[in-house]
């Protein structure tokens, strides 16, 4: 596992503005071209009949210095995106990506402001909070049988653990629109996406028209955290996926999925009064 992580390049305005544009023409051309290959049908009456997994996460969670109002705006925003997906049909050999079905967060389409992470930093920004919706999908999947083949993360740990439900680098991070999340149905059978927003929680469920034989369980590895040469800290871990029959209990294979590490904005080995 990795253990040194090089103190963050500090780019230019244009550089960054430059490299925006280019990513994100590459992805729009990219659209274009395969559009066909991505999942578009949307199944609401209907829903598939086998649970694959479910997961739902706390929408309005105190963070340190950042105002409430934000948290509360973004709730307006998972709920324009998961109208683009609820209910969304995964056929054989679709893809899905987030950003293909949410399209552009912009204030015209009813997107509000809400927290964005900027180089590690708390910022502002219109459609911010979507990696909630982000985070919660990748943790989906990995209970599934369907193939990631696009997921980022986070590059920071920006705010100390606070009622973490899932490890350290399960998620997923989305900037529109060259930070994507996407993955593959490269199984015979459907697949069906489902939100719901209450009043405290985002609730997601993935569905199939096949009972699986087979159920997934991820644990945490190697946990870590350390102080580097040039004086900040970092947070590492390993994530590793095991199969199992679920009606022998035996186990059939595991794997490691991934190997994260990130660079902490705030102290770790502060005690808990």
């Amino acid at each position: 596992m990795q253990l040194y992580l090089p103190k963050p390049i500090k780019r230019t305005k244009l550089r960054t503005l430059l490299g925006k544009k280019y990513y994100r023409t590459k992805r729009y051309l990219h659209w274009y071209f395969y559009t066909n290959s991505f999942a578009k049908e949307l199944q609401t009456q209907k829903k598939l009949p086998f649970l694959v997994k479910n997961h739902q996460s706390m929408l309005l969670r105190p963070l340190m210095g950042v105002d409430m109002k934000l948290q509360e705006q973004k709730i307006t925003n998972l709920k324009l995106a998961t109208d683009k997906m609820n209910g969304l049909i995964i056929k054989p050999n679709q893809t899905f990506s987030f950003w293909f079905l949410v399209g552009k967060p912009t204030k015209r389409r009813g997107f509000l402001e809400g927290l964005v992470l900027e180089k590690g930093k708390a910022a502002v920004g219109v459609g911010g909070g979507l990696c909630q919706l982000a985070n919660l999908l990748h943790w989906i999947l990995l209970h599934s049988p369907l193939e990631i083949t696009e997921r980022w993360r986070h590059s920071y740990d920006v705010f100390p653990d606070a009622r973490r439900k899932v490890p350290f680098g399960s998620g997923a991070t989305v900037a529109y629109n060259y930070i994507d999340l996407q993955f593959k149905n490269t199984t015979s059978q459907d697949f069906q996406l489902n939100f719901e927003i209450n009043k405290t929680h985002l609730k997601g469920e993935l569905l199939t028209t096949i009972d699986l034989k087979e159920k997934y369980e991820i644990k945490e590895n190697k946990h870590f955290f350390r102080q580097e040469d040039w004086g900040g800290y970092s947070r590492h871990n390993e994530l590793e996926r095991i199969l199992t029959d679920k009606e022998t209990k035996q186990e059939i294979f595991r794997e490691i999925i991934a190997q994260n590490h990130a660079l902490l904005m705030y102290e770790p080995f502060i005690s808990n009064p």
